[in-house]
């Protein structure tokens, strides 16, 4: 098992904890300008993640990970490759879990 952490700055932390897996798309990878890659060895990834409200993220994938919001609050709208859509509520201090997936934001 590989643990993993992608820290999202104004909006949210995420904690990534899931063996390596093949992914669709890197975050880093598809969203630039919204992730930042802080730390990265083959046990942790920390990322660093921003955007503002309306911001749109490309399809990418994420193992299973922690979400932990640092600052801000709203919701997160995330839409799956078949196309379903789901709203997240996120509020300063909030930590969830997350299964591995592959989305758009």
């Amino acid at each position: 098992m590989s643990p993993r952490l992608l820290a999202t700055g104004v909006a949210t932390v995420l904690l990534l904890t899931a063996a390596s897996q093949a992914h669709a798309q890197d975050a880093v990878k598809v969203a630039p300008e919204n992730f930042k890659v802080l730390l990265e060895n083959d046990r942790v990834r920390v990322l660093d993640f921003h955007s503002k409200a309306g911001t749109k993220i490309p399809m990418h994938s994420h193992p299973a990970y922690i979400s932990y919001s640092i600052s801000g609050a709203g919701k997160t709208k995330f839409t799956s490759q078949d196309g379903k859509t789901k709203e997240q509520p996120a509020r300063s201090g909030q930590a969830t879990w997350h299964e591995p997936e592959t989305h758009a934001s």
